[in-house]
């Protein structure tokens, strides 16, 4: 199988070839170029350190992708808030372009990773978001109030539960990205996906 590393480091790691990864991850990788036309960066970093890669993996697949109370989108959105507050360079690039591709909204993409308090929001959007930016931001000035904000919008336990592990699951991986240098893929651009979009799109996940 050919190695297709980029040219340029996806991050402070050196990448281990891929004939040398195991099977399963492998596997993700070509199913990545099959579904997406590239492979995220983030999978080439966690892929030097297999049980982490297939941890990290099943934990992103089930919060962002995974039956919730919660949309896709609300899930998405929370990630660049929570990426915001952690000037996280490749999680706001990756979550704003889902954001950008769900949403169908470029606007909206691109006020969330500057200040999602100037985006035109729905009401429950807009309370999930100011309890993401608090709890990343200032965790322990988290109290009964907060709580109750959600519930008057009508989030149950459940519900409460995913927002805050999508909460957590960022302020962790935001760290991780930060620390190594991660370096967004080109695709997740808002100028790769338009000109992208003009040769015909590619298959999305």
């Amino acid at each position: 199988m050919p190695d297709s590393r980029p040219s340029r480091p996806v991050s402070i790691f050196p990448e281990p070839p891929r004939d040398s990864l195991p099977e399963d991850i492998r596997e993700v990788f070509a199913k990545c170029e099959d579904k997406l036309g590239f492979i995220p960066n983030v999978l080439r970093v966690y892929a030097m350190d297999a049980p982490k890669f297939r941890a990290f993996r099943a934990m992103s697949n089930d919060l962002l992708l995974g039956d919730s109370p919660l949309s896709k989108l609300e899930r998405e959105m929370v990630a660049v808030v929570v990426s915001a507050v952690n000037r996280c360079h490749y999680c706001l690039a990756a979550h704003s372009a889902a954001v950008r591709q769900l949403s169908g909204d470029a606007e909206l993409a691109d006020t969330l990773t500057k200040n999602y308090r100037a985006a035109a929001l729905p009401p429950r959007a807009r309370a999930l978001l100011d309890f993401a930016r608090k709890l990343a931001e200032t965790p322990d000035r988290i109290d009964e109030p907060d709580r109750q904000k959600l519930r008057d919008i009508g989030l149950d336990d459940l519900a409460f539960f995913h927002l805050c592990s999508v909460v957590g699951f960022f302020s962790m991986t935001n760290r991780i990205a930060t620390a190594t240098g991660m370096r967004p893929n080109p695709e997740y651009s808002p100028w790769f996906s338009d000109k992208d979009e003009k040769k015909g799109g590619r298959k999305k996940a």
